[in-house]
């Protein structure tokens, strides 16, 4: 049956705002959470955004963070990416989905997207929260600063402006969700990839204590954070591309266009110190900036009272390989390579693989050292850190199902997950050879199954297997069939410690 839209609208705390009911959802667009970042307010925190007369149009699609075009190769990332740069300065905005019939009391989920620090927004096809409306979640997501705006360490400005985007919204979802049908004492924060380190980044903020209840890591990483030290170097080479000082006074006149051109020739810094190694293995110039590592942080007792799902892909790596051709030609130099840009121990590291993998082969031991590099040892080690507080749960699991794309080698690459938690699996765009799912129709019960455990996390706080503790390490294995084991790839894992 087909649902003609009708408009609805809603009183926030800034003015009424005018979205669009179909049939049980109602999705409102385009909401700003924060004042648009001009000039220098582009390196301050985030500030109210003005209240407005009227009714505000969020009914289409607003601007979203300046960036460049983003892709990775033979794959098509576009329903993950969106249509890139939108032009216009308003772009601190959220995104809306609720359940048409109002109420309230509803669980509500918050989403930070990902994009490596540089790239993507809340037009993404794979961001609409239909499903989670449906299903009686409102559903949030969030756009915030991006590349040098959000993230380069600049004297004069706050550190990780982006992070603060993100604590900003919920500070407005806290005020405004009950307008929704929301709970503001019921949200979960939830992110993937670089969001997924922003949430983890904010489960370790003091400021953000007591703006969420839960919060779900999906492929992020608790030690993917610069050090001053190495970020200090991505600064140095912004300055320089841009010829000014070092300084946000410098940058506040440079046009948006001029720094998203000088962040994208920022790749390739050599990130490594004395004594850290580049978390991020070179694919992106930001990251969080922090002294102390997340996990760290949680350790001490951030986020101790904070419900925590993570998990990461079984075959991570498989993303920054497979598409642009370097994965079927690996070699072990290239293995006993990407072991030494991660590991202190690189040697120790290889033989800990080589020994749980015996049948590997050097593609799929090379992507499986990446995969963990970049996601899986952080993950593990936010995981372990949380647990040891008894005043929350911990939950883990691991996306292990094989996208056939690519003639089958994409396999449970990264970002593969994110349809199935937002139950798009279904969407066109991601069917075809060099589409993200492949050629063939995945298990037909993954998405709403998957789906449904992330909503039942949000609302009572256990997504519907054991509790993850730093003795039994219990974590989910989500393929075609979902099978929990204990303290998977448990050799790697130590060799990681």
């Amino acid at each position: 049956m087909q649902h003609h839209p009708e408009p609805v609208v809603i009183r926030t705390a800034q003015g009424a705002v005018r979205g669009l009911r179909r049939g049980g959802t109602a999705a409102f667009l385009n909401i700003p959470y924060a004042a648009p970042p001009r000039g220098a307010g582009r390196f301050a925190p985030p500030r109210p955004h003005a209240p407005w007369d009227g009714v505000r149009d969020a009914t289409v699609p607003g601007p979203s963070a300046p960036q460049s075009a983003r892709g990775l190769g033979s794959v098509d990332l576009s329903p993950y990416f969106g249509p890139g740069w939108s032009r216009g300065e308003d772009y601190l905005t959220v995104n809306v989905w609720a359940p048409a019939a109002g109420g309230g009391g509803l669980p509500v989920m918050v989403f930070v997207h990902g994009g490596g620090f540089v790239a993507g927004s809340a037009r993404s096809a794979l961001l609409d929260g239909s499903a989670f409306a449906r299903d009686g979640v409102v559903l949030v997501t969030v756009q915030y600063r991006l590349g040098i705006a959000g993230f380069l360490d600049l004297p004069g400005a706050p550190a990780n402006r982006g992070l603060l985007d993100v604590v900003a919204a919920l500070r407005w979802v806290r005020e405004n969700v009950p307008a929704f049908g929301g709970d503001p004492g019921n949200v979960t924060l939830f992110g993937q990839s670089a969001g997924a380190t922003v949430v983890g980044g904010v489960l370790a903020t003091p400021g953000a204590a007591g703006l969420f209840r839960r919060a779900v890591v999906q492929s992020g990483s608790g030690l993917g954070a610069f050090t001053p030290e190495q970020a200090a170097r991505v600064t140095a080479a912004a300055a320089a591309a841009l010829g000014v000082k070092a300084h946000a006074d410098a940058f506040a006149d440079i046009p948006d266009d001029r720094l998203v051109e000088a962040a994208s020739g920022l790749a390739g810094i050599d990130l490594r110190t004395r004594t850290r190694h580049d978390p991020l293995l070179g694919l992106t110039p930001f990251s969080l900036v922090l002294d102390t590592q997340p996990a760290a942080s949680v350790a001490r007792g951030a986020g101790a009272d904070v419900d925590l799902l993570l998990g990461t892909n079984a075959e991570e790596g498989n993303l920054y390989l497979v598409p642009v051709g370097t994965y079927t030609t690996s070699t072990a130099a290239d293995v006993d390579d990407v072991a030494a840009r991660s590991h202190p121990e690189p040697r120790r590291l290889v033989e800990a693989y080589r020994t749980s993998r015996p049948e590997a082969s050097f593609a799929e031991l090379r992507a499986a050292v990446m995969g963990d590099a970049l996601f899986g040892a952080g993950t593990r080690a936010l995981a372990d850190a949380h647990a040891t507080h008894p005043r929350s749960a911990t939950y883990a699991y691991e996306f292990a199902w094989r996208s056939p794309a690519l003639g089958g080698d994409l396999g449970a690459a990264h970002a593969v997950e994110l349809p199935f938690v937002f139950d798009l699996a279904h969407l066109p765009a991601l069917r075809g050879p060099a589409a993200l799912l492949g050629p063939e129709e995945p298990p037909a019960d993954l998405a709403g199954r998957m789906h449904g455990a992330w909503i039942r996390f949000a609302a009572t706080g256990a997504p519907g297997w054991d509790p993850y503790d730093t003795r039994r390490r219990a974590t989910m294995r989500i393929d075609t069939t979902w099978t929990q084991v204990d303290d998977p790839r448990g050799r790697e894992r130590r060799a990681w410690d």
